[in-house]
């Protein structure tokens, strides 16, 4: 099917006054000088929007105009044209059967494009649909994954070798097989930054490999039957990361370097001594990205107003606490990047250092040599700094230098493994701090967590059940007609109803009540004094306030909030 317009699209615009004559000559001179194609131009001279001249080629063409992304498309049917090409032409496979092919184009008019893929399809036959540019590039993120690439260069990896032959040592020497099994580690971190992966997990079980990817916070599955290529694969992240390759008993921990699809990634590498070989997990760090600001966090306006006036006092301890994987260190780099200047010096200590800032004096921990964070934090001190940020609170000892120091004109940052920001003072003490020196130099604890956001192209609303309307009104009676959604799923979120992640925060502020409390070591007076704190607001709070906005699900607040089986089974 080669559909064809009987007059040239710009006259046919004005022809139908959708744009007038004189912006057809300005939009004519402005691709002349750009070279891009018409439609193009005037789309991004906002003389019409996208979906309004595809609807309108649509029409002219006789084609169908579709919005893919609450169709679910077959990655199978997808395959049928190379991603090379469905880049290329901006062009989808949507439906196919054994007679015909359903090809959704961005632009139908490119007849040089046509003639490239038409034949690619024979003996079917081509039937045309319009698609809109951007839903197009976001499909073909979710069609075309690397899974069916990693199984083929697993499948030759483990071709490669015979069943009585050392996997390892035989890596090593062989360079066609060293070659292989970079191309299938290339593949995995490919398909990774494609999904938006924060972590890598290569699992080897008694008789699969499993490969698992942590999207959003969610873990999704990919599992191989190769399983004996996993000392291989090992082996390889092992050499990037500068571990010793002989030491299989003991856990290890390394970092590289990788560019991948324009991204730069710095890619954490923890391997562990499984049942069935190695497992290896990896973090991975898109350096290009950039530092965020703390509103780019997710941070709102006001809290943010609130926890900077924190961070610019001149001395006392400032905590951001929260679980793994819940932003901790990104708040804190966020802090440390606004307090970065000529007049001020920083010294952090950090396991590991994960982002190399200007002007910062950025210290490793390294453990076997004895330089811990209660060492290094001792010559810290005697550096001359200004504010002194600690990767993290782990023993009596670090505590008590770090409050110490906060005591004697420091600001001092740091991170605390706590579930919220009333029982991170109570932590301090457990951890051995003196009641006084915590209630002195304490000034404030942000808690954090990172929760999904709801799929923009899917969200609908969702009537909540009457146990989860009890919570509801248990927690925040105002919200009792508030309107709740969910994302049903769709192309753009891979079928999971989310897309994305965003912050949800409690700043808790110090002040003479609680402060009181600490010194007496009260810890029930000192959480009554926290529920008597006004500009306090709880995270269960401000997660429910976000899915009443409509954007995170109740099933997302059930999360954050700690309170809720009990009030559900009441």
């Amino acid at each position: 099917m080669r559909p064809r317009l009987k007059m040239r699209l710009g006259d046919l615009l004005v022809h139908e006054n959708i744009i007038s004559s004189e912006q057809l000559e300005q939009a004519l001179s402005a691709q002349r000088a750009s070279g891009r194609k018409l439609g193009d131009t005037l789309i991004q001279l906002n003389f019409i929007s996208e979906p309004q001249l595809l609807r309108f080629l649509a029409q002219q063409l006789n084609v169908p105009f579709l919005d893919i992304t609450q169709r679910r498309i077959d990655p199978e049917h997808a395959q049928l044209l190379p991603e090379t090409y469905a880049r290329r032409y901006r062009a989808l496979v949507i439906e196919a059967d054994s007679d015909s092919v359903l090809l959704g184009m961005s632009d139908p008019t490119d007849l040089g494009g046509l003639d490239q893929l038409g034949p690619l399809f024979e003996p079917r036959t081509l039937d045309l649909a319009i698609v809109q540019e951007t839903q197009m590039l976001e499909a073909f993120d979710t069609v075309y994954r690397r899974t069916q690439e990693i199984a083929s260069f697993a499948e030759k990896l483990d071709e490669e070798y015979d069943d009585d032959v050392d996997f390892e040592l035989s890596a090593l020497d062989d360079s066609t097989s060293d070659a292989t099994v970079v191309k299938l580690l290339h593949s995995i971190f490919e398909d990774a930054v494609q999904v938006r992966a924060s972590d890598i997990h290569i699992e080897p079980d008694e008789k699969t490999l499993r490969i698992r990817q942590r999207v959003d916070g969610v873990l999704q599955e990919n599992i191989l039957n190769q399983v004996k290529i996993a000392s291989a694969l090992v082996l390889r992240l092992k050499l990037m990361s500068g571990l010793d390759i002989s030491e299989k008993r003991l856990p290890q921990d390394g970092r590289f370097n990788i560019k991948v699809k324009g991204h730069t990634l710095d890619v954490r590498v923890s391997t562990m001594p499984v049942s069935n070989g190695e497992a290896v997990v990896m973090r991975l760090l898109d350096q290009s990205a950039g530092l965020l600001s703390l509103e780019q966090t997710g941070m709102p306006s006001a809290m943010a107003e609130r926890f900077r006036t924190a961070i610019h006092r001149p001395h006392g301890m400032i905590l951001v606490t929260g679980p793994t994987g819940s932003g901790k260190t990104t708040t804190l780099y966020g802090a440390l990047s606004e307090l970065n200047s000529p007049n001020s010096k920083i010294i952090t200590v950090e396991d590991p250092i994960e982002y190399r800032l200007p002007r910062i004096n950025q210290v490793q921990v390294n453990q076997k040599i004895g330089l811990d964070f209660a060492a290094i934090l001792r010559t810290t001190l005697r550096q001359d700094p200004d504010i002194i940020m600690v990767g993290e609170m782990r023993d009596q000892e670090t505590v008590e230098i770090g409050l110490r120091g906060a005591l004697t004109g420091h600001l001092v940052l740091s991170t605390l493994h706590t579930n919220d920001s009333v029982t991170s003072a109570i932590r301090l003490i457990d951890m051995g701090a003196a009641p006084y020196l915590v209630a002195t130099s304490l000034r404030g604890v942000l808690a954090q967590r990172l929760v999904r956001r709801i799929c923009e192209n899917c969200k609908v609303e969702k009537q909540p059940t009457s146990q989860e309307m009890t919570w509801v009104k248990f927690l925040n009676p105002s919200l009792s007609e508030a309107r709740f959604h969910h994302g049903k799923g769709c192309n753009s979120c891979n079928h999971t109803g989310y897309r994305g992640r965003i912050g949800v925060f409690e700043f808790l502020e110090m002040n003479e009540s609680m402060m009181e409390a600490l010194r007496s070591n009260d810890t029930q007076g000192f959480v009554d004094a926290t529920k008597e704190n006004k500009s306090f607001i709880p995270l269960s709070h401000m997660a429910l306030d976000y899915a009443a906005e409509g954007k995170i699900s109740l099933e997302e607040v059930f999360k954050v909030a700690e309170v809720v089986p009990e009030v559900l089974n009441s």
